[in-house]
């Protein structure tokens, strides 16, 4: 199973969605210094998170049109217990695998930025990442294309940075940086804030987890 699985994570896109993560990463990075941006570790935060999001794009958009193209979405519906066996198993490994270069970017960004706590950094990072992950795979049993259910991400990711600034104070922020305290705030109201966003955005992900498994229940839409 878990060899089944790595073969669709890393299928067709994925190593260019990591490339780019890297490019798109080391391209910023290079602007930071370039401009002699004030560096903090809320700016390493801000540079790694386009990234993270764009490794964990392809495989939880894709994946389940790529077990339709592989035809082997009929075959693992036979298998008791499906949703747990297969797609839950597979999530997992996905958030493994993107924690696991989060953290090598965070090493990099450690190195020739700005020191910071790689390990608290990737840790919070994921928090934003896993939403919108889960976010597109419970879209990806209700669409069932791949290109249908980026579509609908896109758009709701361009909604939700429009709405990031009206929202930036606010628990309700989805990309809110724990590493930069708004102006004239005090700091242990943030610190409440910040505990509720990771709140929010931990039962919005076991939500959104629960439903695409509860959809992947219903065969016959699929096959």
């Amino acid at each position: 199973m878990i060899r089944y699985n790595l073969r669709i994570i890393f299928a067709n896109r994925f190593i260019w969605f990591l490339l780019a993560a890297l490019a798109f990463f080391l391209f910023f990075a290079v602007q930071v210094v370039l401009d002699r941006t004030t560096l903090t570790e809320g700016t390493v935060y801000n540079l790694l998170i386009f990234p993270g999001i764009l490794l964990i794009f392809y495989p939880s958009v894709f994946g389940i049109q790529n077990d339709d193209d592989s035809r082997m979405l009929e075959i693992l519906f036979g298998i008791p217990n499906y949703r747990y066996k297969v797609w839950l198993v597979r999530l997992v490994m996905i958030y493994v695998l993107v924690f696991l270069i989060i953290v090598l970017f965070a090493i990099i960004a450690s190195i020739i930025l700005y020191r910071v706590d790689v390990l608290e950094m990737s840790y919070q990072l994921m928090y934003p990442i896993v939403f919108l992950g889960s976010m597109s795979f419970m879209f990806s049993t209700l669409i069932k294309n791949g290109n249908g259910t980026a579509v609908v991400m896109v758009l709701i990711g361009v909604a939700l940075l429009i709405l990031a600034d009206a929202l930036e104070r606010t628990q309700w922020n989805i990309f809110l940086n724990p590493f930069e305290i708004p102006n004239n705030l005090n700091e242990v109201i943030w610190q409440g804030t910040i505990q509720k966003n990771r709140i929010f955005l931990g039962i919005g992900m076991l939500v959104f987890v629960l439903y695409g498994l509860y959809n992947m229940q219903k065969r016959e839409k699929f096959v």
